[in-house]
C-alpha cells in the first residue's frame, strides 16, 4: 500500500512540476510578451566607425531625413520628351518633401530620376512610405513610360519585406522539420510530441527572456535575431532531449521502475548537457566583443536561449516523460533485460571495431578528406555587393542596376558627407577627388552641413571603395568631417568584420579549450577535440564555397558569415564530442580507455548522428528567407555539423583516442589501477552473439 501511495505521490509531483513549468512559461509569454525597441540609423554600423559618426552627427540637422528614395522613369522605346519630363516632375513634386531637386533626364534621354526624401526613423515606417511612393509614381504614367523606386530607403524597405512574417514562417518550418525528424528517429507516433512541446515552450519563453534581457542592458537586436534564436533553441534543445531520451530508454532495459531509470538517466546525462550548454554559452558570449551592435545582441540573445533550452530539457522534460509508462515508446518499447546499446552489436559498434582495427589508416584517410574539402578556402572572397544580398532581386536592386546604365552609377545612393567645417570647402574638396562625379550641399543648419557626393563607380565595385577612401583622406584635414553612405558603410563593415574575426576566433577557441579541460580534467583530449572541430570548420567553409559559386552563383561570402559560422560550429560541434567523450570516460572506468571509447561510440553513435542530422536540417531552414547571408550561414553550419557527426566524431576522434590510449586522457587516469583493461582486443568477442535480438540491433543502429 505504501508502495502504491508512494508511486501515486511521485506521479502527482511529476504532473505538478510539468503543469507549473508549462503554465508559468506560457503565462510569461502571454502576459509579458516580447520586448520592443525603436531601431536607429546606426544599428548595423560598427561602433565608432566613420560612417556611424557621420549619421550620429547628421541627426542634429533639423528634419533630418531617415533616408531617400529614387524614382526611376524609363521609356520602353525612344526617349523621354520634355512633356514626359514635365508630367513626371509634377508627379514627383506631389510627394511630401519632394520637388526640392527637379526630375533629371539622363544624357541618353532614355531615363529620368526624381529624388524623394523619406522622413522615417524605423524600418516599418520607411517601408510604409516607400510603398506610398511606389503607388504614386506608378499611377497614370505617360504612354510608354514605366517607373520603379530604388535608393537607400527602397533597399531598406525591400529588406524589411524579407522579414515580414519571416519569424512565423521560420518557426513553423523549424518546428515541422524537428517533428518530422523526431518521428523518423523514434519511429513512434506519440513520443515525439513530448520533446517537441517542451522545446517549443522553451523557445517562446527564450524569446521573451532574451528580448527583455537585451532591453535591460540597452543592447541592439534586429529582425534576424529572433529567427536565429528560435533555430538555435530548437536545434540545441532537441539535441539535448535526444541524448536524455536515448539514455532513459537504455536505463529502462535495466530497471523496472521508470522513475529510477529516469533518475539514473538524468544523473548520467546532466553532466554532458550542462557541459555542452556552458561551452555553447561561453562561445556565444564572445560575440559581445564584436564592433557590431546587432551581433552583440545576437550573441547575448542566443546565450539566453541555450540556458532556457538546457533548463527545460533537464527539469521539465524528465517530469513530462515519467508521467507516462513505457508505452510512450510504442511500438519499440524497451523491456527490462534487453541488452543496452553499449553491449549490443549495433551498427556503431561495428564501425568502432573497424576503426579500432586500423586506426592509423582511418586518421590518414579522414585528414586527407578534410584537407581536400578545405581546398576551396584559397578561393574564398568576402564582401557581397548590394545587388547580391538577395536570393531573388527585389525592385530596388533591379532599378539600381537599370539606373547605372543611364546615370553615374552612384546616383541612386550617393556618399553622404556630414561636417561642422565650412560646407563649401568640404564640397570643393570632395569634387576634386578622382571618382566623384559631383558634390553638392543639400542641407545645413546650426553649424552642421550635409553634402551628397555622387560616385562614378558602380555600387560595390573596387572603384567605388577606392573613391570612398580618397574622400576620407581628403576630409582628414577638415575638422569633424565624416563620410557615410552605402559604399562607406560597406567599407566600414568589411574592416570591422575582419577585426572581429581576428579578436573573437582565438578567444572562442581558448574558452572552449579551457571549458573542455575542466570538464575532462585532461590536457591532451581538449586539444585534440578543439583541433578536430577547427578542421571541420575549415572543411565546411571550403566545401560551401564551391556550392555557393558553382551552384548558387554567389560572388562572395557576406562579411559576417565566417564569424557566425565559426562561433556556432565550434560551440555546437564540440557538443557532440562532449557527448562521446563523457560517455567514454564513464565506460572507461569499468572497461578501460580503449574499450570505453568503443562502447561509448556504440552507445552514443545513433543518438549523436540523429542529433547532428536534426541540427543540420534546422539550420538549413534559414534558407527559407531570401537573404543570402542567412542562406550562407545555414549551408556552412549544415555541412559542418554533418561532417562533424558522421566523419569526425564517428571516425577521426575514436581513431585518435585509440592510437593515443591513456595518453588521450593525460594527466587523468580513466581507469586507475586497471591499465591492463586498455589491452582489450580491437574486436572484442560478443559473449552472447546469439542472444542479441535482431530488433534490438536494428533499434540501436538508429538511436
Amino acid at each position: 500500500m505504501n508502495t502504491v501511495a508512494e508511486r501515486i505521490t511521485r506521479t502527482w509531483w511529476a504532473v505538478a512540476i510539468v503543469i507549473v513549468a508549462l503554465a508559468g512559461a506560457l503565462a510569461v509569454v502571454g502576459i509579458v510578451g516580447e520586448a520592443s525597441r525603436t531601431p536607429t540609423s546606426v544599428d548595423s554600423l560598427p561602433i565608432g566607425s566613420d560612417s556611424a559618426q557621420a549619421l550620429e552627427l547628421r541627426e542634429s540637422l533639423p528634419q533630418a531625413e531617415g533616408s531617400t528614395a529614387v524614382a526611376l522613369f524609363t521609356k520602353d522605346a525612344g526617349t523621354l520628351s520634355k512633356e514626359d519630363v514635365d508630367a513626371l516632375s509634377e508627379r514627383v513634386a506631389s510627394l511630401p518633401g519632394a520637388g526640392r531637386i527637379p526630375v533629371q533626364r539622363s544624357d541618353d534621354g532614355t531615363a529620368a530620376i526624381g529624388i524623394v526624401p523619406v522622413a522615417a526613423n524605423d524600418a516599418t515606417r520607411t517601408a510604409e512610405l516607400v510603398k506610398e511612393i511606389r503607388t504614386t509614381v506608378k499611377s497614370d504614367l505617360p504612354s510608354g513610360v514605366s517607373a520603379e523606386v530604388t535608393g537607400p530607403a527602397a533597399v531598406e524597405a525591400d529588406l524589411a519585406a524579407v522579414f515580414d512574417g519571416a519569424n512565423i514562417r521560420l518557426l513553423l518550418a523549424t518546428a515541422s522539420v524537428v517533428a518530422f525528424l523526431l518521428v523518423l528517429t523514434y519511429r513512434s507516433p506519440i513520443l515525439w510530441i513530448i520533446p517537441l512541446t517542451v522545446v517549443g515552450v522553451a523557445d517562446r519563453l527564450a524569446v521573451v527572456l532574451a528580448t527583455h534581457t537585451l532591453s535591460a542592458f540597452s543592447i541592439t537586436w534586429d529582425e534576424s535575431t529572433i529567427g536565429i534564436l528560435s533555430v538555435l533553441v530548437f536545434g540545441a534543445g532537441t539535441d539535448y532531449a535526444l541524448l536524455l531520451i536515448s539514455r532513459y530508454r537504455d536505463e529502462l532495459r535495466h530497471h523496472s521502475d521508470r522513475r529510477e531509470a529516469m533518475t539514473l538517466a538524468l544523473r548520467r546525462t546532466a553532466e554532458a548537457v550542462l557541459s555542452s550548454a556552458v561551452t555553447v554559452v561561453l562561445g556565444l558570449l564572445t560575440l559581445l566583443l564584436s564592433l557590431f551592435p546587432a551581433t552583440r545582441g545576437l550573441g547575448l540573445a542566443c546565450a539566453v536561449g541555450v540556458v532556457v533550452a538546457a533548463t527545460f530539457v533537464l527539469i521539465v522534460l524528465p517530469a513530462a516523460l515519467v508521467i507516462f509508462d513505457r508505452w510512450i515508446f510504442w511500438p519499440r518499447v524497451p523491456r527490462e533485460g534487453q541488452d543496452s546499446l553499449a553491449d549490443g552489436r549495433t551498427l556503431w559498434r561495428r564501425i568502432g571495431d573497424r576503426v579500432a582495427a586500423h586506426p592509423a589508416r582511418v586518421i590518414v584517410g579522414t585528414l586527407v578528406l578534410l584537407t581536400a574539402m578545405s581546398a576551396g578556402l584559397a578561393a574564398v572572397t568576402t564582401g557581397l555587393k548590394p545587388a547580391d544580398q538577395f536570393l531573388q532581386k527585389p525592385e530596388a536592386i533591379v532599378a539600381s542596376q537599370r539606373l547605372a546604365e543611364s546615370f553615374p552609377a552612384g546616383s541612386a545612393d550617393p556618399a553622404i558627407i556630414v561636417t561642422t567645417s565650412n560646407p563649401k570647402a568640404v564640397a570643393d574638396a570632395a569634387s576634386s577627388v578622382d571618382g566623384v562625379a559631383s558634390a553638392r550641399i543639400v542641407k545645413q543648419s546650426k553649424g552642421v552641413a550635409e553634402i551628397d557626393a555622387v560616385l562614378a563607380g558602380a555600387p560595390g565595385s573596387d572603384e567605388a571603395m577606392t573613391t570612398v577612401r580618397a574622400l576620407r583622406a581628403a576630409a582628414a584635414d577638415l575638422p569633424d568631417t565624416h563620410v557615410a553612405g552605402a559604399e562607406a558603410v560597406a567599407l566600414d563593415q568589411a574592416e570591422a568584420s575582419a577585426r572581429d574575426r581576428m579578436v573573437i576566433f582565438p578567444i572562442v577557441l581558448g574558452l572552449v579549450l579551457v571549458a573542455l579541460g575542466f570538464l575532462l580534467r585532461s590536457v591532451v583530449a581538449p586539444i585534440v577535440l578543439v583541433t578536430t572541430v577547427v578542421a571541420t570548420y575549415l572543411a565546411s567553409v571550403g566545401a560551401s564555397w564551391w556550392i555557393f559559386t558553382k551552384v548558387f552563383g554567389f560572388s562572395a561570402l557576406d562579411d559576417s558569415a565566417p564569424l557566425f559560422a565559426f562561433v556556432f560550429l565550434v560551440a555546437l560541434g564540440v557538443d557532440y564530442n562532449i557527448f562521446l567523450v563523457t560517455r567514454a570516460a564513464e565506460e572507461g572506468r569499468a572497461h578501460g580507455a580503449r574499450a570505453g571509447m568503443l562502447r561509448a561510440l556504440a552507445a552514443t553513435g545513433g543518438v549523436i548522428t540523429s542529433a547532428g542530422i536534426l541540427l543540420a536540417a534546422v539550420f538549413a531552414v534559414l534558407g527559407v528567407l531570401p537573404l543570402v547571408v542567412l542562406a550562407q550561414i545555414g549551408v556552412i553550419i549544415c555541412i559542418g555539423v554533418l561532417l562533424d557527426t558522421m566523419v569526425v566524431r564517428t571516425l577521426l576522434v575514436p581513431a585518435i583516442a585509440i592510437v593515443l590510449g591513456d595518453t588521450f586522457w593525460w594527466p587523468r587516469l580513466v581507469t586507475p589501477g586497471r591499465h591492463e583493461a586498455n589491452q582489450t582486443p580491437a574486436t572484442p568477442t560478443d559473449p552472447h552473439p546469439a542472444a542479441v535480438p535482431v530488433a534490438a540491433s536494428a533499434e540501436g543502429s538508429h538511436q
